[in-house]
């Protein structure tokens, strides 16, 4: 296995819902930490967001230490990490060797066009 170059620094964040006071809800993120990574693009391609605009969505491999299942620096889909002007959707982890040195994430970036 290739040393990752853990040269980026991102803020791991988890979702926080509370009441909107009108019967829905409110997502708040809260920052949970800083982690060093590897951020890789793999591929993109055109998708619409929810308001119907037009957006681009590029996966992206991000490489991170490793960290115990459980842990609070372990990511876990549905959290996200921020960093370099732009949101990383977390879609998936795994350990990246059978030591668990280092953890593999699958994200997903979307900016509007």
């Amino acid at each position: 296995m290739r040393v990752p170059r853990l040269n980026r620094a991102l803020v791991l964040e988890a979702p926080q819902r509370s009441p909107d006071g009108a019967g829905g809800w409110i997502t708040q993120w809260q920052a949970l930490g800083t982690l060093w990574a590897e951020i890789d693009a793999r591929s993109g391609r055109a998708g619409a967001a929810a308001a119907g605009d037009e957006v681009s969505l590029t996966r992206v491999r991000i490489t991170l230490r490793g960290a115990p299942m459980g842990s609070p620096r372990r990511p876990m889909p549905e959290q996200r990490l921020r960093g370099a002007g732009r949101v990383f959707r977390v879609l998936a982890v795994r350990e990246a060797d059978p030591e668990g040195r280092y953890l593999v994430l699958d994200t997903e970036v979307e900016v509007a066009r």
